[in-house]
């Protein structure tokens, strides 16, 4: 197999793996009632607070590579332009996104695992002024909406492409145009939005890994 479909190939795997992770992320977490001391610190002192969040982290930084695969394989059609500005959208939205989950992972860990070891700690306080602070939680909001926005383009590439199903990048664009207010939901639907997420990207990435199973005449050369 050539060095291109092998990287294809690569980015279909990353992306199904991106699935699986975000949803472990909801379905995995520590759900408790962080409004209350003993809730917040049951769940934000707990190891699968950090490795959930953690697996929320490395599914960010899968998705902008399978969809600079998708700009590989749509190479030559009247969709390449878009399937770029939707890898690169999606690349901002990550960075965006990603300072915000390191400080709700790993700062509220530390800060309720004090505040359980006998600390005295506004924990509350220091949670919601952690999660609110105003540069934070606005570049946090630009970046899953820049992510949502990129997969979109995704989608709407894939269907234009003529090169991958029509309807292959449709659940992966509902999923995360809808990340951002999934937070404001309760548990459950946080849970059956990480399944929703994680069913769009392993639709995707089998089309991804279809595509590179093909003959090599039909996955344009590119540059």
């Amino acid at each position: 197999m050539s060095a291109p479909l092998t990287r294809i190939r690569l980015a279909a795997a990353a992306l199904a793996a991106a699935g699986v992770l975000f949803a472990l992320y909801p379905g995995l977490r520590p759900w408790r009632d962080e409004t209350t001391l003993q809730g917040a610190q049951e769940s934000m002192s707990s190891p699968w607070w950090v490795a959930t969040h953690l697996f929320a982290m490395i599914g960010f930084i899968l998705v902008p590579l399978a969809l600079l695969a998708v700009r590989r394989v749509v190479d030559g059609t009247r969709a390449e332009p878009l399937a770029l500005t939707a890898a690169v959208t999606a690349w901002i939205g990550v960075g965006l996104t990603l300072p915000f989950y390191g400080a709700e992972d790993f700062a509220l860990h530390v800060l309720a695992t004090e505040s359980t070891g006998g600390a005295q700690l506004d924990l509350l306080g220091l949670a919601e002024g952690i999660r609110y602070q105003p540069v934070a939680v606005t570049t946090f909001g630009i970046g899953l909406i820049l992510l949502g926005v990129g997969a979109v383009l995704a989608a709407v590439a894939i269907a234009r492409s003529g090169v991958l199903p029509r309807l292959s990048g449709v659940l992966f664009a509902v999923g995360f145009a809808t990340f951002l207010p999934q937070f404001f939901t309760p548990a459950a639907v946080r849970v059956g939005h990480g399944l929703l997420v994680a069913v769009g990207c392993i639709w995707l990435a089998t089309a991804l890994w279809r595509a590179a199973s093909r003959p090599a005449a039909a996955v344009p050369a590119g540059n």
